[in-house]
């Protein structure tokens, strides 16, 4: 079976070996294998040499985080994080039942269906009022009242706030506070229509590159033709900024062109003014907003006026989240975790501190390690005069 990896992109590496000490899985293992370097010459292999896709094979591609870090410091600009995801799509139909069946549960089935979704947030909402959900999972405190209070948009909106899937459901008070500093703006935020939820990056990431598609179709079909989409998750924004490479149209392409992390659009409106705080932040870039955004700079000019800023010596290596990774990966998805608790630990000091952090994974995943986390549209809002 053959990978169907760009070929060009696939002999681009000359393996320099400058990737390695930004990939946290190689970091954590010292295994060339858990390299991008690595990876690169098992995909090399299995296309090019007609390698067999073995056991080892596939234990390294799902190893990967995707965090994308090793293209920021490769100097022949080598599209990592595509080459897995085409990898990735090669292998689905190689899955054992188990997994495909778990996929189609949670990708085909529950991602897609809000409605479904929100169900069983309830129910989760239940379980944990009966202690049900040990805290290792890292789950937010789930809150009946958010649940049921549906967010509101403006009238004759002239930016629109992507509201998504998972963290809508489980995270929805973050878009509150985000509404509410658009609207300390002066702007008009509405929300997406019908179908507009699941952005599609978690079926990226699994290599389900069809059911991507379809829902980028369907999240650009649930937004007006103009003004700025602010979406909140760095994630999704990072796969919506990308829908013009995904669907290859020039409506994708004028679509992502118009994607704007919260921090990148707030940082482009006029200043607001915040109150001081006192409150130490140790700012954590998520993968996805500082390796394939390149906005982690936002995130810092929207909260310099309110709080101490403080910065962790770390690169910006992986937290370890990855999407569903800590879930498939839990012992590599800790270990990588254990370190970047380490970096923030020593960075944040002896005194009180709160992690900044811009993506929902990221934030459950740190929060599981014992962190408080809070996305900076919250900090922001606790900010305003």
């Amino acid at each position: 079976m053959k990978l169907q990896l760009p070929e060009d992109d696939l002999v681009a590496c000359v393996a320099c070996g400058l990737c390695l000490p930004a990939c946290p899985t190689y970091r954590v293992t010292g295994l060339e294998i858990a390299s991008p370097r690595g990876r690169i010459a098992a995909m090399q292999a299995v296309q090019l040499g007609g390698a067999p896709i073995d056991a080892e094979f596939t234990a390294a591609m799902d190893a990967c985080l995707v965090c994308r870090g090793c293209e920021v410091a490769c100097p022949s600009s080598v599209p990592f994080g595509h080459l897995m995801e085409a990898a990735r799509a090669t292998l689905q139909p190689r899955r054992p039942a188990q997994r495909r069946f778990a996929e189609w549960l949670g990708y085909r089935l529950v991602l897609p269906h809000h409605g479904l979704l929100l169900a069983l947030t309830w129910l989760l909402a239940v379980a944990q009022r009966l202690r049900l959900v040990p805290n290792r999972f890292g789950l937010p405190r789930l809150s009946f009242r958010s649940l049921r209070t549906p967010l509101d948009a403006d009238a004759h909106p002239d930016v629109f706030l992507f509201t998504g899937c998972v963290m809508d459901a489980w995270q929805r008070e973050v878009h509150r506070a985000a509404l509410t500093v658009m609207r300390a703006t002066g702007a008009r935020p509405g929300l997406p229509g019908v179908h507009g939820g699941c952005c599609g990056a978690l079926h990226l990431h699994a290599g389900l590159d069809d059911q991507a598609r379809a829902l980028a179709k369907q999240v650009i079909a649930s937004l007006p033709p103009e003004g700025p989409v602010v979406v909140d998750s760095a994630g999704c924004g990072a796969a919506m900024k990308d829908y013009g490479r995904l669907l290859d149209t020039d409506g994708a392409r004028a679509f992502s062109a118009r994607v704007r992390d919260f921090s990148e659009w707030l940082a482009e409106q006029a200043p607001l003014p915040l109150r001081p705080s006192g409150t130490t932040v140790v700012v954590q870039d998520p993968c996805h907003l500082r390796h394939v955004q390149h906005a982690e700079h936002a995130v810092r000019t929207v909260l310099r006026g309110g709080y101490q800023l403080v910065e962790i010596d770390d690169d910006g290596l992986c937290c370890g989240a990855g999407g569903a990774y800590s879930v498939t990966e839990p012992s590599l998805s800790a270990a990588v975790r254990a370190r970047k608790v380490d970096a923030i630990r020593a960075a944040a000091g002896d005194g009180p501190f709160v992690v900044a952090s811009a993506n929902p994974g990221c934030a459950m995943h740190l929060a599981a390690a014992g962190l408080t986390v809070q996305h900076p549209a919250e900090l922001v809002e606790e900010a305003l005069p």
